[in-house]
């Protein structure tokens, strides 16, 4: 079933499994993938509609989930959210190179705690920051330009109308809880949705956003030493975000953490939509400058997430202009292709603008 040279992606027919195989099919034709997932039917299915695939059901929840292969693969991407980690540590114990996309942060240390005693066999690249590791990826790029990093800002447009997985919603129970960002080199705890700032994108509309726990708030101070970093969201409709910001303010999100309430909390970002623009601006500054980037894809942000994963397993299997990475874990902040980068997601209808006007030049 599996060879040495197929990449295996767990969740592979889901909203962004779909399109991450449908662009490695475009962009490396030669690759046998394999679609797994919970149910056999849909991943047979599309592994007939891609040519040179498989489909398999897989149960990510048993202990040794990538034994139904029968054989030793190139790669597997994690595609949907491991929940007791068995997939990591059947990679991590078999030798094969593990990308994640799924974790919010507190996952992402749970990993590394588990990884610690476990020391992976391949490399391991916990890509789950915002799109599949994007943002911290070209904040990486710009970074030798600005110096040292002072500080990251980050705001997102969220369009109401685009489409999203059912693990992607898994974000929405975590908008209750309070977490850690970095601030001036030391850590604080914030709420989601408060501390609201302005950004106006370079199509000049303006969106209010407020602050989102994702792990690139975590790694960019932890890999490349940023001593600020924050990360907000808001939606293309006002009305919508600021419901949810009132929600807040009421502790009613709280109060929602409630297991049994867990259908109706995902509800509030629950969508049928069949796609909107996906947006957003970073706002890098260092002791020689400031840059900022704006990535718009108008394909969405499930399609912009799977272009982040493509980035990924191209890093993994050394398709990138590079050697794949020694054994260990490493996120998509590690070791940015730059030139590549940008082409690839050029080609794959991505719209990149790095306004560097501001950077001085290294005396």
């Amino acid at each position: 079933m599996v060879t040495e040279e197929s990449v295996v992606l767990v969740g592979g027919y889901g909203v962004v499994g779909e399109r991450l195989a449908r662009l490695l099919r475009e962009r490396h034709p030669e690759l046998p993938l394999i679609i797994a997932g919970r149910r056999s039917e849909p991943a047979k299915a599309l592994a007939e509609r891609l040519g040179r695939a498989q489909g398999v059901a897989l149960d990510i929840r048993a202990r040794e989930p990538l034994a139904v292969l029968g054989g030793k693969p190139r790669a597997v991407v994690s595609l949907v959210n491991d929940p007791e980690d068995y997939l990591l540590m059947s990679a991590a114990r078999d030798g094969v190179p593990l990308l994640d996309i799924t974790r919010w942060t507190s996952r992402v240390r749970a990993a590394l705690m588990r990884l610690s005693g476990t020391p992976p066999r391949a490399p391991v690249l916990l890509g789950s920051a915002w799109m599949a590791g994007l943002v911290p990826r070209m904040v990486a790029m710009v970074a030798p330009r600005v110096g040292p990093l002072d500080r990251v800002d980050v705001g997102i447009r969220f369009a109401l109308a685009d489409a999203a997985g059912p693990d992607s919603l898994e974000y929405v129970d975590r908008l209750g809880l309070s977490f850690d960002v970095t601030e001036q080199g030391q850590e604080r705890q914030v709420l989601p949705l408060t501390d609201g700032r302005r950004v106006t994108f370079a199509d000049g509309r303006s969106t209010r956003v407020y602050r989102l726990d994702t792990p690139e708030q975590a790694t960019l101070p932890a890999v490349l030493g940023a001593r600020s970093v924050s990360t907000r969201l808001g939606y293309d409709s006002g009305s919508a975000t600021w419901t949810m910001v009132v929600l807040q303010r009421l502790g009613i999100l709280r109060l929602l953490q409630h297991p049994r309430l867990t259908p109706l909390r995902r509800s509030l970002l629950a969508t049928k939509g069949t796609g909107g623009e996906a947006a957003w601006l970073a706002d890098v500054e260092g002791a020689r400058g400031h840059a900022r980037i704006e990535v718009v894809d108008p394909q969405g942000q499930a399609h912009l997430t799977a272009v982040g994963a493509l980035l990924g397993v191209e890093r993994l299997l050394g398709r990138d202009g590079a050697p794949p990475p020694p054994p260990g874990v490493w996120f998509p902040e590690h070791e940015p292709r730059a030139d590549e980068t940008l082409a690839t997601l050029r080609a794959c209808g991505v719209q990149v603008r790095i306004d560097e006007a501001r950077v001085k030049e290294a005396a």
